[in-house]
């Protein structure tokens, strides 16, 4: 018989699903609490780390700095201690010295090699310059002292140079400021004779920078010599002390080696040996007593050492300033959190916006299109004028060349039936006597013949090089050559006149121009100047001239062309350079040729002008192109 049971009247309630990590991480931020915390921590974590990468990058800075003011000191040491090195072996050649040191003992050339080291020392802007011989006494000198303590040692040592304290006049100690000094022997035959001593005071570039500390109180410089001991500092109190660490023994040492004008001072504590271009934090000597940088840079020629110690106040600022920006930053971004919210319907607006601009974008950038078409079409219209042009000029530049060949050829012409007329004499003359058998008469005649028939070629030769159409080549063109052949062209035209033609040129003298063309601007200045002085009044003397000067340094040079011309007024050398202005009669220019010329020198690279001379010379053409060579002057 199966068995049930009553159900139960109380039915108990289903688990509630734990909530998510997404929910919990939204319950979070939807607390205001939760965002004071975070900002709390960003603040913090700002702070510190503000603090240090500033430190840090600062210091990095302050080193970078260092170094160059470092060099910069290095560089303006030496270049001060090296700047009369020159000054010893200068004078270690002077033949008073060389026979002071053969005659030590004579006083009147004492006083005279004396005399000779005051002018020099005066010259020279150096302290002092004296003679000693081999013992180190002084022979002469630029002014009267006692020799360094250091001198005879320095001389057994073969030393060229040593640093030194001023000996006291009274009892020969070192006192006074430390002293450079150079030093050069001076041998005969192996033997050394003496020395020539120039003594340099370094208290003028120790005072710039006492000076310079003073004003920026961030930098302090020290000298140190090869004994650890500085010589020079920014810092008057840091002077003659000990650079690292010295017991009692080493400083009698010191002091009894007279480099020193004073008592050698207290122990810096500053490193002993640093590496070249590496930074130390150290804590700086008394008056100070901070944490500086240290930085050092060696002067091996010199055996020294230059140490700058940079002040770190502007690093401790720049650092708070920083973690105080760091804090601020952190608790921006705390902040930001809450600006997101607010943010999201900017964005919408901001998508929205974005389209609108996206479509103007494309509307200009088809507007840009249409527009660069029409640009496009007026380059390619200029570009096809440009070069309808430039045949235009090439053209009216070969007519203009055969206008002036139009213009001598009548002198030409009886240039050349001159020597035809003599070569039908000549040739006549000859058969006569070669039937009378006269042959060496006979030989003189050919000999005339072929010099008339040589002088056509080059005549012939010469218009036709001028004529023909020019190649723009980039090439050295000796300029006294183009003068002769521009010459050669108008020589016809100054038979009947009493011209004087100077051409005061380099034969080496090369421009850089091409010398078809260059002939052809000279051949346009020559025959105005020609033209202008045919109406010079009286039987006055004619000058044709052609001088060059150089320009920036010889890389490009100044050829002027000057007559003896009546010349013109000041109102109408503006309009020179004019196309079809002329001062000549009708039919005898066409206003062209300055023009023309003016167009090939500007092509050289030059520039063509005419002024007014000074009475004798009326007009002055100056053409300023490249050179290439000016060595030896050649007149012709």
């Amino acid at each position: 018989m199966p068995l049930s049971f009553p159900a139960s009247s109380a039915s108990s309630p289903a688990p509630a699903d734990p909530p998510s990590v997404r929910q919990r991480v939204s319950l979070q931020l939807s607390r205001p609490g939760f965002y004071l915390y975070v900002t709390g921590v960003l603040m913090v974590v700002g702070l510190v780390l503000g603090h240090r990468l500033s430190e840090r990058a600062s210091l990095d800075q302050l080193s970078a700095l260092a170094t160059e003011r470092l060099e910069l000191y290095a560089a303006n040491l030496s270049t001060e201690l090296s700047r009369h090195a020159y000054l010893p072996s200068l004078l270690a050649i002077d033949e008073e010295v060389g026979q002071l040191m053969q005659h030590p003992a004579d006083e009147s050339l004492r006083r005279q090699v004396s005399q000779t080291l005051a002018r020099v020392n005066v010259r020279a802007g150096t302290t002092q310059i004296f003679v000693a011989d081999a013992d180190g006494a002084v022979l002469a000198a630029s002014e009267p002292l006692l020799p360094p303590p250091r001198l005879a040692l320095a001389i057994s040592q073969d030393r060229h140079h040593f640093f030194a304290a001023d000996a006291s006049p009274v009892d020969g100690a070192a006192t006074g400021s430390t002293n450079f000094f150079l030093l050069q022997t001076i041998r005969r035959h192996q033997r050394l004779l003496g020395v020539i001593v120039v003594k340099l005071n370094l208290a003028p570039l120790e005072a710039t920078w006492v000076d310079l500390g003073l004003r920026s109180q961030g930098e302090r410089i020290l000298v140190a010599d090869d004994q650890g001991v500085v010589i020079m500092s920014s810092v008057q109190a840091w002077k003659y002390a000990v650079l690292s660490e010295a017991d009692a023994a080493q400083r009698e040492q010191l002091q009894a080696s007279a480099r020193y004008p004073q008592a050698v001072g207290p122990n810096l504590g500053l490193p002993a040996v640093l590496e070249a271009y590496n930074s130390l934090l150290v804590k700086a000597p008394p008056p100070a007593s901070t944490t500086v940088l240290a930085q050092e840079r060696q002067l091996l020629p010199l055996g020294l050492r230059l140490l700058a110690l940079s002040d770190l106040t502007e690093v401790r600022r720049q650092a708070r300033l920083a973690a105080w920006s760091g804090a601020a930053f952190g608790a921006a971004v705390g902040m930001l959190a809450l600006y997101l919210a607010a943010r999201r319907r900017a964005v919408r607006q901001l998508f929205v916006a974005k389209t609108q601009l996206q479509d103007a974008h494309a509307r200009l950038e088809r507007t840009v299109d249409e527009r660069t078409a029409e640009l496009r079409q007026s380059n390619d219209a200029l570009k096809e004028q440009i070069a309808q042009r430039e045949q235009t000029e090439g053209e009216l530049l070969q007519a203009s060349k055969l206008a002036v060949l139009g213009q001598m050829s009548a002198g030409l012409s009886h240039e050349v039936n001159q020597p035809l007329t003599a070569l039908r004499a000549l040739a006549r003359n000859a058969q006569r006597l070669l039937e009378n058998g006269r042959t060496q008469a006979v030989a003189d005649n050919l000999q005339a013949m072929d010099d008339m028939v040589e002088r056509m070629g080059r005549i012939t030769r010469q218009l036709k090089s001028f004529a023909r159409k020019a190649e723009g080549v980039d090439a050295a063109s000796p300029l006294l050559a183009s003068v002769r052949n521009a010459y050669l062209l108008l020589e016809h035209r100054t038979r009947d006149q009493r011209l004087f033609f100077e051409a005061q040129i380099p034969e080496s003298l090369r421009v850089r121009a091409e010398a078809n063309r260059l002939e052809q601007v000279l051949v346009n200045l020559f025959a105005n100047a020609l033209d202008a002085m045919k109406d010079t009044e009286g039987d006055r003397d004619m000058t044709l001239r052609v001088i060059t000067e150089p320009l920036d340094g010889g890389q490009r040079v100044l050829i002027k062309v000057q007559d003896s011309g009546p010349g013109l007024d000041e109102d109408l050398l503006p309009r020179l350079f004019e196309p079809f202005f002329t001062t000549k009669p009708a039919g005898e220019g066409l206003g062209l040729g300055l023009v023309i010329s003016s167009k090939i020198v500007h092509e050289f690279g030059g520039t063509l002008r005419a002024r007014r001379l000074d009475p004798g010379m009326s007009l002055e053409f100056d053409l300023a192109v490249d050179a290439w060579n000016a060595e030896e002057e050649a007149h012709v």
